[in-house]
C-alpha cells in the first residue's frame, strides 16, 4: 500500500513539473536601456530630463518567440504567490535613492512609484522573483551598472546619424553579445530609443546572450540611418503636471 502510494506521489509530482512547463515557457531576461533625449522627443516628459541611458524595465521573454511573459496568471505563471503591486514599495526603501537615479519615470503620466509598480505587475510578478521584489529590481540596478553598451566606443550622441548596424556593431564588440536596437521616429527622422541586453535565465541574470531580435519598432539593418541626438538638442522638454 505504501509503495503504490509512493508511486501515486511521483506521478502526480511529474504530472505537476510537466503542466507547468507546458503553461509556463522558459523564458531569458531582456534588460531595456532606454535614452531619454529620444523618448522626450514624441512624449511629455519631466523638465529635467537624463542625459544618460535609464532602465525601462527587466522583462521576461520567451525563448521560443522573444514574445514577453504575459502578467501574472495563477494558471499560467509561477507556484509562488506573487507580492501584489501595492506592497512592493516598502521593500523598495533601502534601494529607492538608486532607483530614482537608474531607474526613474522619465514621463508626466506615471510617478516613480507608480512606474516601479507597473513594471512589477506586467513583468516581475511572473519572473523568477515572484515574492521579492527587492530581489528582482535590484538584480536590474546591478546589470544596469554593469553593463553600458556604448560607454568606451565611437558611437557617441551627434547631429548625424549613424548606421543602426553600427550602432549594433560597435555594441557586440565590446559585450561580444547581440544587442536588440529599438528605434522610434521623430519629424521623419529614426532616432535610437532603446538598446535591449539578453541574459540567459538565473537568479540573478548575469550572463549575456544574443539577443535573438535584432531590431525593432522601425530599425533596420542596410542603409537604415538612426541618430543618435545630443542630451540638448531635439528634446522637447515639457512641465511636469
Amino acid at each position: 500500500m505504501q509503495r503504490h502510494l509512493l508511486v501515486a506521489a511521483v506521478l502526480t509530482t511529474l504530472s505537476l513539473l510537466v503542466s507547468s512547463q507546458t503553461d509556463y515557457p522558459d523564458f531569458f531576461y531582456k534588460l531595456s536601456l532606454q535614452w531619454p533625449p529620444s523618448v522626450c522627443a514624441t512624449s511629455q516628459c519631466r523638465t529635467q530630463i537624463p542625459g544618460t541611458f535609464t532602465v525601462h524595465g527587466l522583462w521576461p521573454q520567451s525563448v521560443e518567440d522573444d514574445k514577453p511573459i504575459p502578467p501574472y496568471n495563477k494558471k499560467k505563471c509561477t507556484d509562488d504567490r506573487p507580492k501584489a503591486p501595492d506592497q512592493i514599495l516598502v521593500e523598495l526603501q533601502p534601494i529607492q535613492g538608486k532607483l530614482k537615479d537608474l531607474w526613474p519615470s522619465i514621463l508626466t503620466q506615471k510617478t516613480n512609484e507608480e512606474f516601479w509598480q507597473h513594471e512589477w505587475e506586467y513583468h516581475g510578478m511572473c519572473s523568477d522573483y515572484p515574492d521579492k521584489p527587492y530581489n528582482y529590481f535590484d538584480a536590474a540596478l546591478v546589470l544596469a551598472t554593469t553593463y553600458k553598451p556604448l560607454e568606451g566606443t565611437e558611437v557617441k550622441p551627434r547631429q548625424d546619424p549613424y548606421k543602426a548596424i553600427e550602432i549594433r556593431e560597435a555594441i557586440k564588440a565590446k559585450l561580444g553579445k547581440y544587442p536588440e536596437i529599438s528605434c522610434g521616429k521623430v519629424s521623419n527622422t529614426l532616432q535610437l530609443k532603446e538598446i535591449r541586453l539578453c541574459f540567459e535565465r538565473a537568479k540573478p541574470p548575469v550572463v549575456l546572450r544574443d539577443c535573438p531580435t535584432k531590431y525593432s519598432n522601425k530599425c533596420s539593418d542596410g542603409n537604415n540611418q538612426v541618430k543618435f541626438p545630443p542630451a540638448t538638442s531635439g528634446v522637447l522638454e515639457f512641465q511636469s503636471m
